[in-house]
């Protein structure tokens, strides 16, 4: 059993402790958000002393399981006022676990403006100033950080948007080439990170001992039955490392269901020009690099590094999503000017998702022109600059859009909506409507079984067969998520008889434990109980879980509405 290791942020102490029997066994995001409910007033304020930021890797994590690098970190969301868990990849979770720390909390909050480092390595931990660092973005503080600590430690931090405070702030970790190009995007938690003063985390690993596994034989036979699943899955194996995420630019536009000048239509007539064949052919032609892991361990290598026209870096991580937001929701062509953006989000540390998302809604609003790439770049420079235009925008989508007087603005819980239009994916529009997390996509991927046809296939277009789908989606996901396993294995567990005893398998094996795939799924479920009881206690009720009235209007090509009743999603989480 590992430690929790408790930072004042206030008093600039730290203390370990061992962990409570209400916690053992938990880890990822089902020990973030039980220690939220139990820990965090759900009335508080989420950038005042009584939350906390939690950061957690999973019970897989440190091992050598496939893919098993995930980080969960979790706080009330200042964007949703919520709870909110946000995982990313990167190097900090299984250095986390090989020193026996089940998790990192960060407490209380300071009185002045002084900014600090913490630094967590097999000796103990130092706390230290950061004030070098403030105004930094995370690609000059992790150089730095790389440079004094050395070329292979795990780094946590805030850019410009993180130190304002502001809603939409992610926290960025290094991957394995030291830059920002991994997030904990969603929910604005690096505003809470902010808030605590804390300008970066740096874990080092070095000389800890390995994660012990209890059946060594029994683990090696089940990680390579697991491996054999991701690399022989035709998504796992050959879709995302070929084209990485942005393969799904095109099936997801010839599915109607890219969402396009927000939210207006499901196909975009220059999706060719965004989509990953076109950014993997530019990559190549420049030099850049297509596959690449975003942890170790990792088999799938979605991630890639793409470069400018000078030949030189421009951004990494290039991600479906972020290109989505930046690109056919704003109508922007040109994959440059997205990748721009897409490294100013990961150096100011904001969310790509909820911040692409706010750009259109600042062309909503007529604050810049629909499709002008170099209006984006420069009006996104302001959060950087701690410019009144960067505070609103950097606040999120409904925040620009009550500054502007828009009325269209597609958010649930208050969080930007992500790349798939719920009216014509309703399977991933019923997890948008109801996960406790805000409108977000990971939470229950269902466009699976609706446009992939992995795990089945369920009518994209039709209200039958989509809530039991979320359901089982968002109860396997949780749990996924508190193993420390990337949401992408889902697609091989999904289509092998074998994928979640697999997981079973590998559990057991670490810990000596007797787990069935039934075990768990009900850990999953404890997951979503947690969350939901959070919420409630918050002030959401059922009328927080459905989408905004904008999307009762048919959207073409397939002119198909959302038209789910309050009483029919209130059934998906009902377990």
């Amino acid at each position: 059993m590992g430690k929790l290791l408790r930072i004042n942020t206030k008093e600039k102490t730290f203390t370990f402790e061992e962990t409570p029997d209400t916690y053992a066994g938990l880890g990822g995001r089902a020990l973030t958000s039980k220690m939220i409910l139990d820990e965090v007033p759900a009335t508080c304020h989420p950038l005042g002393k009584n939350n906390k930021l939690i950061f957690a890797p999973g019970v897989l994590s440190g091992s050598p399981a496939a893919d098993s690098g995930r980080l969960s970190a979790g706080a009330k969301s200042p964007l949703t006022g919520g709870i909110k868990e946000s995982n990313a990849g990167g190097l900090v979770s299984q250095k986390l676990a090989k020193l026996g720390i089940t998790a990192l909390v960060l407490e209380d909050k300071p009185e002045g403006n002084d900014y600090s480092l913490i630094k967590i390595d097999k000796d103990g931990v130092s706390i230290e100033s950061a004030d070098d660092l403030v105004k930094k973005g995370n690609y000059a503080v992790m150089e730095t950080l790389w440079n004094k600590y050395g070329k292979n430690v795990g780094v946590l931090s805030i850019g410009q948007a993180g130190e304002q405070c502001l809603k939409g702030a992610s926290i960025n970790q290094a991957d394995m080439n030291g830059r920002p190009g991994r997030a904990h995007g969603r929910g604005g938690l690096g505003a809470v990170m902010g808030s605590k003063k804390i300008k970066a985390i740096v874990v080092d690993d070095s000389g800890a001992p390995r994660v012990e596994i209890k059946d060594p034989d029994a683990f090696k036979a089940a990680n390579k039955r697991w491996v054999e699943m991701l690399r022989n899955h035709p998504v796992t194996g050959e879709g995302l490392p070929a084209l990485g995420t942005a393969v799904l630019v095109n099936v997801i536009n010839e599915a109607g269901t890219l969402p396009t000048k927000n939210f207006r239509s499901g196909r975009f007539d220059h999706a060719q020009a965004i989509s990953g064949e076109t950014m993997a052919e530019t990559i190549e032609k420049r030099n850049g690099i297509t596959t690449e892991a975003c942890h170790p361990g990792c088999v799938i290598k979605c991630s890639n590094v793409y470069h400018g026209k000078d030949g030189n870096f421009l951004t990494c991580g290039f991600e479906y999503e972020t290109i989505w937001a930046f690109g056919a929701h704003t109508t922007i062509q040109d994959m440059d000017q997205i990748a721009t953006l897409d490294k100013m989000c990961d150096d100011f540390g904001l969310d790509t998702i909820e911040t692409g998302v706010t750009i259109g809604i600042a062309m909503e609003g007529g604050m810049i022109a629909w499709g002008d790439g170099q209006a984006a770049i420069d009006l996104l420079s302001k959060v950087g600059e701690y410019a009144p235009e960067g505070k609103i925008i950097g606040n999120g989508a409904l925040f620009t859009g009550d500054a502007l007087g828009v009325d269209r603005v597609p958010v649930v819980k208050k969080q930007a909506l992500p790349a798939y239009d719920p009216r014509t994916c309703k399977g991933v529009g019923v997890t948008y409507a109801t996960t406790p997390m805000g409108a977000d996509h990971t939470a229950g991927y269902g466009v699976t079984a609706n446009i992939l046809s992995v795990g089945g296939t369920i009518d994209p277009h039709k209200n039958e067969g989509n809530i039991e789908l979320s359901q089982g989606l968002q109860i396997a996901t949780a749990a996924v998520d508190a193993a420390g396993l990337c949401l992408f294995v889902a697609f091989a567990v999904l289509d092998n008889e074998d994928g979640l005893p697999t997981i079973a398998q590998m559990l057991n094996a670490r810990y000596g434990l007797n787990l069935t795939p039934d075990d768990i799924l009900e850990l999953g479920k404890s997951i979503l109980r947690n969350e939901k009881e959070f919420n409630k206690k918050a002030g959401f009720t059922e009328i927080d879980d459905q989408l905004p009235e904008m999307f009762n209007e048919p959207v073409p090509p397939h002119n198909v509405p959302w038209d789910f009743t309050i009483e029919d999603l209130q059934k998906t989480l009902n377990f």
